[in-house]
């Protein structure tokens, strides 16, 4: 499928949505902001799942920047998800946020989900972004603590997306595929690889729904309009991932 063709986001006559959903590991913003910047806007996301999003010095103040600079807004996370955070566009009406950091293991690094419920028509959408852990052990136990939350949020149609230090023959990746759909598995379109954007050579980074929902295409937006491979390598260390879900109408 030519990356031109992926759905523009759209509300149907039966209430359900087609959106964009973009994650997006962005290393703090230490790297070429402008050019992160144009990658996000090109494209056209509803939701951006972050990870590393600024976690200390103004880094409400950062992630403001890179949201206006993208015309979306920050819905959720950051510092106070140890990372990961969500940005929308005005599109989505927002219920409720939450973030919630995960038990930390001595020596290791802090992580969190960023979650939220937003709506875009008539579709209900519970959202979550994580970043899982690079030691193996304590990265399953998080995608067990994921399937969790999300079933615990009780919202019916959900989406869950990240980087997750983990390919797809990994314990962790497995575990979440079992549960949800890999929306590159399910409709693979663009490029698959996520890591590096110089070499790439892995997937390590996905977009998750569960089952009703309808994945429309999904993976790498190389070769998309406004995307460069200049800009993607310049603007983070890891490669985007976009999908476009149809979401059902809330029952």
């Amino acid at each position: 499928m030519h990356m031109e063709l992926l759905p523009n986001s759209h509300t149907e006559p039966d209430g359900s949505a087609v959106i964009r959903v973009l994650s997006y590991n962005i290393r703090s913003m230490r790297d070429d902001t402008d050019a992160l910047a144009r990658v996000i806007s090109a494209c056209d996301p509803d939701l951006v799942l972050v990870q590393e999003a600024p976690r200390f010095f103004r880094w409400r103040k950062k992630l403001s920047r890179l949201a206006r600079a993208a015309n979306l807004v920050v819905l959720t996370g950051g510092a106070t998800a140890a990372g990961p955070a969500i940005l929308c566009n005005l599109r989505a009406t927002v219920e409720r946020t939450e973030d919630l950091l995960l038990p930390l293991t001595p020596g290791l690094h802090r992580r969190g989900f960023a979650t939220a419920v937003v709506r875009f028509g008539g579709a209900r959408l519970a959202v979550l972004c994580c970043h899982l852990s690079l030691q193996k052990d304590e990265r399953y136990e998080q995608g067990g603590m994921l399937l969790d939350r999300l079933a615990g949020m009780g919202v019916e149609h959900a989406i869950a997306g990240g980087d997750l230090n983990d390919r797809p023959t990994g314990r962790t990746f497995g575990r979440l595929a079992d549960s949800l759909q890999d929306c590159w598995a399910t409709t693979p379109w663009g490029s698959e690889y996520t890591s590096t954007p110089a070499h790439p050579h892995q997937r390590i980074d996905a977009i998750f729904a569960t089952k009703d929902i309808e994945v429309l295409g999904c993976g790498v937006p190389v070769g998309l309009p406004g995307i460069t491979r200049t800009d993607l390598r310049a603007a983070t260390d890891h490669l985007p991932v976009l999908a476009a879900l149809r979401v059902p109408a809330a029952q």
